[in-house]
């Protein structure tokens, strides 16, 4: 399941506050900084005029611009080799596109940065890009991290596991992976072919018998010396060398192995060899084209249509095939898909090292600045190439036909969803077409660990980035209450909301402010998908009926929001079946939907999405629980004393049961800290 940040563990953050250091950490020289004279001057000015005075004391030097909105907002993020000549072509009359002549007009501030080269400009531009989000840049939209295979060694024995973000565990990594699931599919082949543990180290510690992974022949048994530590380390190495590329040469030992074993009539063994090799034929045989003359590639592709832009990549490491992804980029119609590609690739490299050659279906105009800026950040060279003809070629030319098959896939979803929005808005007699729906749904059993759900979706489709979930942690409530565990959610959700973006829920006439202010004094007719997506919900659905949608509607009235927030129940119907829903509004008596009703279906989907997602967080917060160590409930001991108590004592209940001088013989435990722990242990006891 995508990780989604509880509701209390989650601030929104200013750029300055999510990353203060960026900037110092791209290379730049200084801000500038104009006296308030300076200031006065153009105090008055807007736009074109504003950005003309401005000019008159830009340096030639290097730098990174941004064009911000009256209120601060920024609206666009910009690098130049000079300050001076980039900045001043927007102050010319004339000759711009609709959409850079609707940045100009909304331009109220600007603020420059000086770097030492363009490469740093280079690099600072595309991490403010990824921080701000400017609705006038190409952004990325989907940045969450790629999934590695790790091969630890921080621990006697090795073990294989799947991880995310910083590489701040001592191991090997291999990646990246297109998907989680590419990486569990992975990590199920190695462990039959290598019988490599996956547990984590404190249930290894913990073992005084061998798992059900070890009868089922998928792994090797370390915890409890099944295989002597030599052996073990052997098969390790192995699934290291066949990670880093020499495949041929592990299948081949094991073909040997297995011959060796057939000699000597020791077939149960020689079947082992079998079934780890056929382990492995399963691991080539579902990465579809490995290629024999590219060991390591990012393959780039790029597909416009319908005002829609779809990039893919496809991921080659040590010649084999780990995946492929589609992003659709957010950008302006009338780029082209050079300017598309090369913005979206300074983001995309931001915060992940560039493989050593990058595959392009067309030259960009700043190829040799962005592999420079790749290098610099990957600490090695990176080579960005046009393959012309041969095996590359062939490469680019699979990644463009994914690229075209995706967006037709996008743009039939987008389509529908915009028709179902529609008739969202019509079946409930909405005033304007929602851009964001809410759906809350809660979790529980017999009121334990109990979790509120709410899920996203937008005009394309789910919104997962958006979802929350919102552990349950008032001691008030009758456990199983669900209209108070409903009351608790949604007080804590729009309280944040009316903190972090006042009080002032979109009005019908929102959309057209929207359009203004991004115009200036003028009304343009622009595409809704420049607007950044909203924050606060044109409609929010509840899974309950009438005595849900009290509670909600009497929290919302607390709060003075009560006639700006827009609340449907979704009842189940007679005997609970799908189909025959009970829709609670305000407006009129609880009605149903004919059986077939595309809006029914609509409804129906949401619903089960935020059902799913309940569930889910539910499952994750009772597992949590059933797994908490003892020792995790004892304040100072981190990873690395409770690693060393158990080393000693062998279980946490063995832990509980030591006296005082047992405690400090253990490496890392003072006696300040085995009395702390002792006393933990025997608090209260006669």
């Amino acid at each position: 399941m995508t990780d989604i940040p509880e509701d209390d563990d989650f601030e929104s953050e200013t750029a300055a506050e999510a990353e203060p250091d960026a900037e110092a950490r791209a290379g730049l020289i200084a801000a500038i900084d104009w006296a308030d004279a300076g200031r006065a001057e153009t105090g008055d000015l807007v736009g074109a005029d504003l950005i003309a005075a401005l000019v008159k004391r830009l340096p030639n030097q290097p730098g990174v611009y941004r064009m911000m909105s009256e209120d601060g907002e920024v609206l666009y993020v910009g690098k130049a080799r000079s300050l001076k000549k980039r900045v001043s072509s927007y102050a010319r009359l004339g000759g711009h596109t609709q959409r850079i002549a609707r940045m100009i007009r909304a331009t109220r501030q600007m603020e420059f940065v000086l770097t030492r080269t363009e490469t740093e400009a280079l690099l600072l531009e595309a991490n403010l890009i990824k921080r701000l989000k400017p609705r006038f840049n190409v952004l990325m939209r989907d940045d969450k991290s790629f999934p590695y295979i790790l091969v630890t060694d921080d621990h006697s024995a090795p073990a294989i596991v799947k991880h995310r973000g910083a590489r701040s565990r001592k191991g090997s990594y291999f990646g990246p992976f297109a998907s989680a699931g590419a990486v569990d599919r992975t990590i199920n082949a190695l462990q039959r072919a290598f019988l490599i543990r996956t547990c984590t180290d404190s249930v290894f510690e913990s073992r005084s018998r061998p798992c059900l992974l070890h009868q089922i022949k998928r792994c090797a048994g370390p915890c409890t010396n099944e295989i002597p530590e030599a052996d073990y380390r052997a098969l390790v190495s192995e699934a290291k060398a066949f990670l880093s590329g020499k495949s041929g040469q592990v299948k081949q030992s094991m073909a040997n192995q297995m011959a060796t074993a057939s000699d000597d009539l020791d077939f149960e063994r020689a079947a082992l060899f079998r079934d780890r090799l056929a382990a492995l034929s399963h691991i080539q045989s579902h990465q579809g084209i490995n290629p024999q003359g590219v060991e390591e590639a990012d393959v780039f592709a790029i597909h416009q249509e319908g005002g829609l832009t779809c990039v893919q990549v496809f991921f080659f490491r040590t010649g084999q095939n780990w995946g492929n992804r589609a992003y659709f980029p957010k950008a302006d119609p009338s780029l082209e898909p050079g300017e598309v590609l090369g913005a979206f690739l300074s983001q995309f490299y931001d915060d992940k090292p560039a493989p050593r050659l990058v595959l392009l279906p067309e030259r960009l105009e700043d190829a040799a600045l962005l592999a420079e800026a790749l290098a610099v950040r990957a600490g090695r060279k990176v080579r960005i190439e046009v393959p012309a003809r041969g095996e590359k070629r062939d490469l680019v030319d699979h990644a463009t036909s994914n690229a075209r098959e995706a967006l037709g896939r996008r743009l039939a979803e987008t389509s529908s969803q915009a028709r179902l929005l529609e008739g969202l808005r019509e079946t409930f007699g909405l005033e304007r077409t929602p851009r964001r729906i809410e759906v809350y749904d809660n979790s529980h059993i017999m009121g334990t660990n109990a979790v509120g759900a709410m899920i996203v979706a937008g005009p394309e489709g789910f919104v997962k980035g958006q979802y929350r979930k919102f552990n349950i942690k008032s001691t008030d409530i009758t456990p199983g209450d669900d209209f108070g565990m409903m009351k608790e959610v949604m007080t804590r959700r729009f309280s944040r909301l009316m903190k972090e973006h006042g009080d002032e829920a979109p009005g019908a006439a929102d959309l057209d402010d929207a359009h203004t202010k991004a115009a200036g004094d003028e009304i343009e007719a622009e595409d809704a998908g420049d607007l950044p997506f909203p924050a606060w919900p044109d409609l929010v659905l509840i899974d309950g009926g009438k005595g849900q949608i009290s509670a909600v509607r009497s929290i919302l009235s607390e709060l003075g929001i009560a006639e700006k927030v827009v609340t449907i129940g979704v009842a189940k119907g007679v005997d609970r079946d799908a189909g025959r829903e009970r829709f609670v509004t305000g407006a009129k008596e609880p009605f149903s939907l004919p059986p077939r009703d595309p809006v029914l279906y609509f409804v129906q989907r949401l619903r089960d999405e935020a059902h799913r997602f309940a569930i889910g967080s539910h499952r994750a917060r009772r597992k949590k629980e059933m797994v908490k160590n003892p020792l995790d409930e004892i304040a100072g001991i981190g990873p690395s004393r409770k690693r060393a108590l158990l080393h000693h004592f062998g279980t946490a209940k063995a832990v509980s049961r030591a006296g005082l001088t047992d405690l400090t013989e253990v490496e890392g435990i003072s006696e300040a800290m085995a009395r702390q722990i002792y006393e933990h242990f025997h608090e209260g006891r006669g």
